[in-house]
């Protein structure tokens, strides 16, 4: 198993804290939905430990290796981001997106083994992408680019995936589909994936665990536990909206 770590960690820009003294793990082999309202955070602390934004304060390590030590193709062995906006060439085939995620162990020449192709070839199959391995993305549902993008994440083959509002844009269907692709992948490929989301009702259903931000409160435990303690029962500043604890949804009154 391994431990990605943030002990004591502040999160922000120059001119702005966002939260101070995070501390928590993430463990291979656990899915964790990343909560918490627009603008309070979440993207910038995906980015954080993702190296995108620097850490204002504190430690952030893998396996008690502080990831400012490692060099940038040492750190994309441990951990790949998949962002909300992807600005990539549309003219190029799934394939040749998803094999983009080898590039840091390819030689010079960017060459693909035949281990290589293997990898490419299972993670297409496994995120049920195969079919359209031909197909340039610009032909793709938005769907298929997410699923796409996280098959390049997946082929990157590190234990940790963070992705920031994967389900944006798609409707219900696909979402589910794509949660569940995400369990699949912590439960069958030992992944530690952690992705933001305002799906409540979809996170709290299939999360192992939880990552909250809300007011100034930071809050990490299993969804099981965080849902006992009643974290979600005043959720949202209303009367309106109530919170089944044996649903585990939101009921609009």
């Amino acid at each position: 198993m391994n431990v990605f770590k943030a002990e004591n960690v502040t999160i922000g820009y120059k001119e702005k804290t966002l939260f101070s003294h995070l501390n928590f793990e993430l463990r291979t082999g656990v899915l964790t939905s990343l909560l918490g309202s627009n603008g309070i955070g979440k993207s910038t602390l995906l980015k954080t430990i993702s190296r995108l934004i620097d850490l204002k304060e504190g430690v952030l390590s893998i396996d008690n290796q502080p990831i400012n030590n490692l060099s940038t193709v040492d750190f994309s062995h441990w951990v790949s981001m998949v962002l909300t906006t992807k600005d990539t060439n549309k003219d190029l085939t799934v394939y040749e997106l998803v094999k983009l995620g080898r590039q840091p162990y390819t030689n010079w020449l960017d060459q693909l083994s035949q281990e290589d192709e293997l990898l490419i070839e299972q993670t297409l199959l496994d995120c049920e992408i195969l079919d359209l391995k031909d197909r340039k993305i610009a032909q793709l549902s938005d769907g298929q680019v997410q699923r796409t993008f996280i098959a390049r994440a997946v082929v990157q083959d590190t234990p940790f995936i963070f992705l920031d509002e994967p389900s944006t844009h798609l409707d219900l269907y696909h979402k589910v589909h794509l949660f569940k692709l995400l369990k699949k992948l912590c439960v069958q490929k030992n992944k530690c994936i952690l992705f933001s989301t305002h799906d409540l009702d979809l996170a709290l259903q299939l999360s192992d665990e939880i990552m909250l931000l809300k007011g100034k409160t930071f809050y990490h435990n299993s969804t099981t536990q965080l849902i006992n303690q009643g974290v979600f029962d005043r959720f949202f500043d209303t009367d309106e909206i109530l919170f089944d604890k044996e649903r585990r949804q939101f009921i609009i009154l």
